[in-house]
């Protein structure tokens, strides 16, 4: 268990935004932060963080909450994890009492697999630095590719060592369960032949260098081991199998280390191979990932658009592959992002470039030679097709293909004319073929409109026959309103019922300076209205407790003390307000009436329609009872009438017409 001191010591230290701005590149809007929604794939930002609330809220997942909850979400982490995080962000201590046999064995599944996987990375390390095989045949290979032991320490590198079952036997003996070794690929598990009973172990990654893989936020997900003997019957390189942990397609290598450089330098340079990203992170340019051998992926692509919208892809000098390649551009264009692209000298590669580079050099020919992708797809298909005719159609027709992927018209245009010029067209004939290409699209496209037009028209029908929860929405503003107004001192203008001379009930004005905490609580108890959402009356009950007793009431504070359900529905609450300024109105000269101007009448008015609400719902109650045959219904009926009168006043005061 981690201590009390620590976790509140996280929380005091920890800023939200610059959490979330670790995974996700935000930009000021007003007094909050906006980006794009790291939980689902959007081209328009529906991602909001407010520094002063310290609270998220993604309305297009409909997930918020704190930094913790964040992490919880975003990463899967356990809470403690969560809080280890943070704390080793900012250099906290952690105080923890230890864990007993009967708490590890209740660790969920995700997680042995993650604390195996952190066990390895360590082994692997040990092996590498403490071991005469280690040293002499794994450490010597990284030196040999020019890395230093600084570098080699902080990509975290290890060494397999060149036996059947080493490493699973030494995870055995720390405690670790064969179950997760062989579930996130590090051991294989064969039954054996001779021994029905038993089963044989090895070590997937036996003889290898060792490159660990990370999450975004640092965590170990796998592995990809590169093996050092000239075995043609082994592979090159090897990686960790998909698991509930590790998916090839959404991890890019070099991720955790880049992602601030490539937020603060605005482009990120995609490499192929792990040496590449190690190389070129030694020579000091840091923005730089690989996707590891694989095909790139979308999902890898908004891996990095949640940092930059610009991608610079580096490609070795004689790639065999160059044109299949082609493919991933056209992949990145598709996700909204700005492409370049690199080729280096024949013979070179990004990782022997940068070995044999000083940085100044390797700097002024990313420069000099990244040209954006239409220059390049131009020239390397222009010198394919030569003179002729045909093959220039379908490289034009080719070009053409990948600017139709663009989702922005004035950027399709821009490239119209920029491949006009490079291959001496006509700009009328690309707009042709760009028409003629889209037009099969656009007709899918209207297919599946008419298709989501026909779902859509069952669902409004369906939601017409239902009809707004008028209490679910007074109530949620009564929690809204304590949270973000509770401590304000403000002037209401009370009414206190009363009889005039003639015998008629009036409401007299009566002026009354309270917090308004204090008479949301009074005007509630004087009606014995208990909140009818059960969600809704535990945040209550802790609102009026917390704002009654904490003189120096805190929003972040008090969020931060909610499990993460209610957390995430308080923050759904306060940040309702935050999903119109994504629309920025005032950039259209609509300036919205700021709520804060008129606390007191959005307080009275939430209260008095409430009443108004259960009065006529107690009405209905009470007509039902007058339709029962053979009873004496004077007394409802009097009790009716009174109610009518009641509501026509509240009405009145809320200046609404009633029929």
């Amino acid at each position: 268990m981690i201590s009390k001191i620590t976790v509140d010591q996280v929380y005091e230290t920890a800023r939200l935004e610059e959490v979330i701005g670790d995974f996700v590149q935000l930009k000021k809007s007003g007094s909050n932060f906006k980006g794009l929604s790291p939980f689902t794939d959007e081209r328009s930002p529906s991602f909001m963080v407010s520094p002063v609330k310290q609270i998220w809220k993604d309305f297009s997942s409909g997930k918020g909450g704190n930094v913790v909850a964040f992490l919880m979400e975003h990463e899967h982490f356990t809470y403690p994890e969560a809080i280890k995080y943070l704390a080793k962000k900012y250099n906290i201590e952690v105080e923890e009492t230890e864990q007993s046999n009967e708490q590890k064995e209740q660790a969920n599944e995700r997680e042995s697999m993650y604390l195996v996987s952190e066990f390895a990375q360590t082994h692997f390390k040990e092996m590498l630095w403490n071991t005469e095989l280690g040293k002499a045949i794994g450490l010597s290979y990284f030196k040999e590719r020019g890395f230093t032991d600084e570098t080699i320490k902080k990509f975290e590198l290890g060494y397999c060592l060149d036996q059947w079952d080493g490493f699973t036997t030494a995870a055995l003996d720390k405690g670790y369960k064969l179950e997760y070794l062989e579930k996130t690929g590090l051991s294989i598990v064969k039954d054996d032949p001779n021994n029905p009973n038993s089963s044989r172990k090895f070590d997937r990654f036996k003889g290898r260098v060792m490159f660990p893989i990370h999450s975004l936020s640092g965590r170990v997900l796998g592995f990809g081991g590169r093996i050092l003997t000239n075995d043609k019957k082994a592979a090159k390189y090897l990686n960790s199998p998909e698991s509930d942990i590790y998916h090839k397609s959404k991890v890019l290598y070099g991720i955790s280390y880049a992602k601030q450089a490539i937020a603060k330098e605005d482009n990120c340079y995609l490499v192929e191979g792990y040496t590449d990203v190690i190389q070129f992170a030694q020579r000091g340019i840091e923005n730089v990932v690989s996707s590891s051998g694989t095909a790139l992926t979308a999902e890898q692509i908004r891996l990095i658009n949640r940092l930059t919208k610009n991608i610079t892809v580096l490609f070795d000098g004689d790639a065999a592959g160059l044109r299949a390649s082609l493919r991933g551009i056209d992949l990145i264009l598709e996700q909204g992002m700005n492409v370049r692209v690199c080729t280096f000298p024949e013979g070179e590669d990004p990782d022997s470039f940068a070995k044999y580079n000083e940085l100044e050099e390797i700097t002024a020919y990313l420069a000099k030679n990244s040209k954006d992708f239409i220059q390049f797809k131009a020239s390397l298909l222009v010198k394919e097709a030569n003179n002729d005719p045909i093959k220039r159609a379908d490289t034009v027709r080719d070009i053409v293909n990948s600017i139709a992927k663009i989702p922005d018209r004035i950027q399709k245009e821009i490239y119209i004319q920029e491949c006009a010029q490079i291959m001496n067209i006509s700009e009328s004939v690309l707009f042709n073929t760009l028409a003629q290409i889209g037009k099969k699209d656009i007709a899918d496209e209207r297919k599946q409109q008419k298709e989501e037009q026909k779902a859509f028209n069952v669902v409004r029908n369906e939601v017409e026959r239902e009809k707004v929860d008028v209490q679910y929405v007074l109530e949620r503003k009564i929690i809204e309103s304590l949270m973000l107004y509770g401590t304000n001192k403000e002037e209401f203008e009370d009414f206190i019922l009363k009889e005039n001379e003639a015998g008629d009930l009036i409401l007299e004005p009566e002026s009354l300076e309270i917090k308004v905490y204090e008479k949301i609580y009074l005007d509630l108890q004087e009606d014995e209205i208990e909140l009818a959402n059960e969600d809704f009356r535990k945040m209550y009950t802790k609102l009026i407790v917390a704002l009654n007793e904490e003189e120096d009431f805190s929003i972040t504070n008090f969020v931060n003390g909610l499990d993460q359900d209610m957390g995430n529905q308080i923050s759904s609450i306060l940040m309702e307000e935050e999903r119109y300024k994504l629309d920025n109105w005032e950039s259209k000269e609509i300036y919205p009436k700021k709520k804060e101007v008129g606390v007191a009448q959005l307080v009275s008015e939430t209260i008095l329609t409430l009443r108004c609400f259960l009065i006529k719902k107690r009405m209905g109650a009470l007509q039902k009872t007058t339709e029962e045959p053979n009873q004496d219904n004077r007394e409802a009926l009097e009790e009716i009438m009174n109610y009518i009168q009641l509501n026509k006043l509240l009405n009145q005061k809320l200046n609404r017409v009633l029929s």
